[in-house]
């Protein structure tokens, strides 16, 4: 007789999902905000261009990280909203690469944007999770 615990991987591996959709969304709201209430849009726009982006591009940026911070806060076609950060994550981690490893390496490390890169995939894979807006509307 087999007396081991029933609950098996797909028991709790929706809830790991929505623990990574929400991180992920949380965190690309948090930058969003950085950029329009901190830095401003002209100060981000500056910090753009200095990077070799155009300064224009910092609101498309922001559009992004809104719209799909959002939609994975919310459960809403989270898998699509990953995927459609990617870019942004990935201009981020260009910015990022030649400061080194940490965080605490001036101007910050390449490990914060690459972890969200990989969250971000991890998210396009999983979907949802539990407790979506998007589980209810398709009637799960």
């Amino acid at each position: 007789m087999n007396t081991t615990n029933t609950t098996t991987h797909t028991d709790t591996s929706m809830y790991a999902a929505t623990l990574l959709r929400l991180t992920l969304g949380i965190a690309l709201l948090a930058h969003a905000y950085l950029k329009v209430f901190v830095f401003t849009f002209p100060g981000a726009a500056a910090f753009f261009a200095s990077q070799g982006f155009p300064a224009w591009s910092v609101y498309p940026v922001v559009a992004i990280e809104v719209l799909t911070g959002l939609a994975m806060v919310l459960g809403l076609q989270a898998r699509i909203a990953a995927i459609i950060s990617l870019p942004v994550l990935l201009g981020a981690l260009s910015v990022h690469a030649p400061n080194g490893w940490v965080f605490t390496s001036p101007n910050g490390g390449w490990e914060f944007p690459a972890f969200m890169i990989v969250t971000a995939l991890s998210v396009a894979l999983l979907g949802n999770g539990v407790f979506a807006i998007g589980n209810a509307r398709a009637g799960k």
